[in-house]
């Protein structure tokens, strides 16, 4: 009796210990899914602040808001399209080092033009444009460049993969058309060949005889009686009786 309670005790903390971590697992994933829905959120409401801004604001300010806006999609996209292949393509985990590492002066970057964007002297603001535009092209084209890459390398994987599926469908294809490859014989008649006919009686008859017709032609079988007296002819049904001589 006593093991019996030792086992259903020790199941009900099993149960127990197993409710709690699937509801932790459970409580953790909707705070990522939260964290992910309010990250893109903020990230949406920057982005067209940051549109606006262009738009709105002339000068050094405006051009402050397109250098964070460029910056921001370009970097944003080049993950994406990493994050994405890597996954078919263990060779880009070296490239999603080197992003990361670019990522880190992205962030820098995009810090110090959001410090910007608050500055009041506007002159020395327009002094630093110029080395604050460098950066951001250097930025982009190196992240760019690892997202074109990226693109062309599943292009040609892809375009690979392809070629060897064409050729197959190509052999493929032949081997179910085997039967062209073969050549008719040129004095071998196309139709096909009648059935030799059966040769014919004696007697000239050619249907087959049946055991009534193989009687009727036994000359050891003693012939049917008349039924007609001798001397008179035999009168069917549909035949007209003849009409009396006139005696006038």
């Amino acid at each position: 009796m006593e093991a019996v309670l030792t086992v259903i005790a020790l199941l009900f903390v099993l149960c127990v210990v197993l409710g709690t971590y699937a509801t932790v697992k459970a409580v953790r994933a909707a705070k990522r899914g939260v964290d992910r829905t309010i990250a893109q959120a903020r990230r949406t409401v920057e982005d067209t602040t940051l549109r606006a801004r262009t738009l709105a604001q002339p000068g050094p300010a405006g051009e402050l808001a397109q250098l964070r806006l460029s910056l921001r999609t370009s970097l944003r996209a080049t993950q994406d399209a990493l994050h994405a292949g890597v996954a078919e393509d263990e060779s880009l985990k070296e490239s999603l080092g080197l992003f990361e590492r670019l990522s880190a002066h992205g962030r820098e970057l995009d810090a110090e033009l959001r410090r910007l964007e608050t500055e009041p002297d506007r002159g020395m603001l327009a002094a630093r444009l110029p080395d604050l535009r460098e950066r951001t092209e250097r930025i982009t084209r190196s992240a760019d460049a690892l997202r074109w890459a990226a693109h062309d390398r599943a292009r040609r994987f892809a375009d690979d993969d392809l070629d060897t599926l064409s050729a197959q469908i190509d052999v493929e294809a032949g081997a179910l058309r085997h039967w062209t490859k073969e050549r008719p014989n040129p004095s071998a008649s196309p139709w096909p060949e009648a059935p030799a006919p059966e040769p014919a009686a004696a007697d000239g008859q050619t249907w087959p005889e049946t055991p009534e017709s193989r009687a009727a032609h036994d000359p050891s079988r003693p012939s049917r009686p008349s039924l007609t007296p001798p001397g008179q002819r035999a009168v069917y049904p549909w035949q007209r009786k003849p009409r009396p001589e006139s005696t006038t």
